[in-house]
Parts: C-alpha cells; sequence; structure tokens
C-alpha cells in the first residue's frame, strides 16, 4: 500500500530554515512526480513545489521562489524541501503528494490537487516571533 509521511515541521523564528522530510513505501517512487503544498488556517491548499521523476525538473511557486529547495533521493526513497529565509506567510500545514507521471523529465508548475493521487498526513509549519 502507497504510504507518504511528512516530518521535519516545527516552530521557527522569521528568518529561520527547517527541512521538511516525506518518506514514501509500499510504492516506486521513481515512478511518480513528488509536490509540497501548504494548507494555512482557512485557505485553500496550494502547491509550493514538485520534482520530476528524474530529480532534474523543479518547479517552485513564486513566493517561495529562491527560499525553498526541493529535492529528492531515490536510494533513501525520500523527498526533502529545504526551506529558508522563512515568513509568517509561510505557516501552515505541508504535504507531500505522489502524482503518476509517464514523464521522466518533468513537472507542471500548476501544482494542481487533483492530480495528485497520494497524500500523507502533514506536518505543521508555524513561523513566528
Amino acid at each position: 500500500q502507497l504510504q507518504l509521511v511528512e516530518s521535519g515541521g516545527g516552530v521557527v523564528q522569521p528568518g529561520g530554515s527547517l527541512r521538511l522530510s516525506c518518506a514514501a513505501s509500499g510504492f516506486t517512487l521513481d515512478a511518480y512526480v513528488i509536490g509540497w503544498f501548504r494548507q494555512a488556517p482557512g485557505k485553500e491548499r496550494v502547491g509550493v513545489s514538485c520534482i520530476s521523476r528524474s530529480g532534474t525538473n523543479r518547479q517552485n511557486a513564486d513566493s517561495v521562489k529562491g527560499r525553498f529547495t526541493i529535492s529528492r533521493d531515490s536510494a533513501k526513497k525520500t523527498v526533502y524541501l529545504q526551506m529558508n529565509n522563512l515568513e509568517p506567510e509561510d505557516s501552515g500545514v505541508y504535504y507531500c503528494a505522489a502524482k503518476p507521471s509517464p514523464t521522466l523529465y518533468y513537472c507542471s508548475g500548476a501544482m494542481r490537487t487533483a492530480e495528485y493521487t497520494d497524500w500523507g498526513q502533514g506536518t505543521q509549519v508555524t513561523v513566528s516571533s
């Protein structure tokens, strides 16, 4: 059974850093595009970053460009989201999700939630002074 488990969330001051991890089990990670999504209280879930099956194509939402970096380690079956220079607006529950894809080298910057078939339970990130 396909399972995604996020970890690494916490409370951090503005300007600080966190690294989120998304550990996959029960399926071949390399067959999927992986995305990170954020949901703030009372708001819809939005895409933050995605990474292609090959790991060579990455897309970021405009709000996190230059601050967040997504990466994947196939051997460890884990996808990471390195978040630097965090802002209060980055607060929310972060979810990783898997999207089956026939394409090795592409992930869509649109990051439509409906296209992602499997989701983790989420990890809370709070940026506050």
